[in-house]
């Protein structure tokens, strides 16, 4: 264990760059843009796979209410956009043929799957949003796709995991590795991912393939160029930023999101929108409400697509001369009121309402 705790704000020097979801790319350090598409278009050439059909196809994707809606977050986050957060670059295009999957440790029937074999298994198609625990409210690590996989809770049943086992502890050729408890393969549709809104898994997301479980942030799931999975126990094993400070579950917080107009921006009085984003992982969203002028108003929502997908939100307003205050809160489909407390995202992840000033 470090002596100290790793900020996960300092991971962005440890990558050297970060490309962030809402529209924008942000570098730090290196430039990764480049040699990001690079590496997807060496990994499609290469390595390109035909997907297999899913066996509960989702419905086509719905209109999109961003397209109509200015500033608004796509339902759906492109890929080329999608947030990235890694301990590192980006391991070497990883040839399927030569990948292999092992799950190991407290199990009576340690397995190895090849990339032919995993293609062969049932695969399902989930509306999943992903986040990262060190997202600041109202952030923009965070994005919706639709994935497709195999279900992770199979393997691990195929694995025949001893009693007292209480861990599913994946990892990559990167080094990291992250943990979940075993209790969170109770349906939720886990899932080995191979395809991300309707491609291929990008090789900056994973590929081959990658881990999903809903409701959990990605510091204790979403393991990329996932190559192990090691059923344990908590005191004997911890993923990678667990030594550092970080709480060993990683639920993922009930947020809401503005944005627009931008927080400090200036807009024309008259007819105007106020828009947005909210979560609520695995119960999903009933309502959200915006406060204006000490007054909360009820937004307008967006498709449905889950309970583990985010949810768009907008509201019409008359803005007039002045600056306005705007905060935003959202309130799950089990009737609880996403808290107002702030806190920052060490140990286990932000919470608070998101407020911005706009001057009219």
């Amino acid at each position: 264990m470090t002596s100290a705790p790793r900020s996960r704000r300092d991971l962005f020097k440890i990558i050297g760059g970060i490309t962030v979801v809402g529209g924008a790319a942000l570098v730090l350090g290196k430039n990764i843009t480049s040699a990001t598409k690079n590496a997807v278009v060496t990994t499609a050439e290469k390595f390109r796979i035909s997907l297999p059909k899913a066996a509960n196809t989702l419905a086509p994707f719905p209109a999109d209410p961003a397209d109509q809606i200015s500033g608004l977050s796509k339902l759906y986050t492109d890929n080329a956009n999608f947030y990235r957060i890694d301990i590192g670059d980006q391991p070497a295009a990883i040839d399927p043929a030569k990948w292999e999957l092992k799950i190991t440790g407290m199990v009576k029937n340690p397995m190895t799957i090849t990339f032919a074999e995993l293609l062969k298994r049932p695969m399902f198609e989930l509306d999943d949003t992903i986040s990262c625990v060190s997202n600041n409210v109202g952030g923009p690590l965070i994005g919706n796709a639709r994935w497709l996989g195999c279900r992770l809770d199979d393997l691990i049943k195929e694995a025949q995991p001893l009693p007292h086992a209480d861990q599913v502890l994946t990892s990559s050729n990167t080094g990291f590795s992250a943990g979940f408890p075993i209790t969170a393969l109770d349906g939720r549709d886990a899932m080995i991912a191979i395809g991300m809104n309707g491609e291929q898994l990008p090789e900056k997301h994973g590929f081959p393939a990658r881990i999903i479980v809903p409701g959990l942030y990605g510091y204790v799931s979403a393991t990329k160029w996932v190559t192990q999975i090691e059923i344990t126990r908590f005191d004997t094993k911890e993923g990678y930023w667990i030594p550092n400070g970080w709480a060993a579950l990683g639920p993922t917080k009930m947020e809401s999101r503005i944005d627009y107009p931008a927080d400090g921006s200036t807009i024309a009085q008259g007819e105007a929108h106020i828009a947005g984003v909210a979560w609520a992982p695995l119960s999903g969203i009933k309502a959200v409400e915006v406060k204006l002028n000490g007054s909360w108003l009820k937004a307008e929502l967006g498709p449905e697509l889950s309970g583990t997908a985010w949810r768009q939100w907008w509201v019409k307003w008359s803005a007039t001369p002045g600056n306005h205050t705007i905060i935003a809160r959202a309130i799950n489909n089990n009737g609880e009121v996403q808290t107002s407390t702030l806190k920052d995202s060490l140990p286990d992840g932000a919470t608070g309402w998101h407020m911005i000033n706009v001057n009219v």
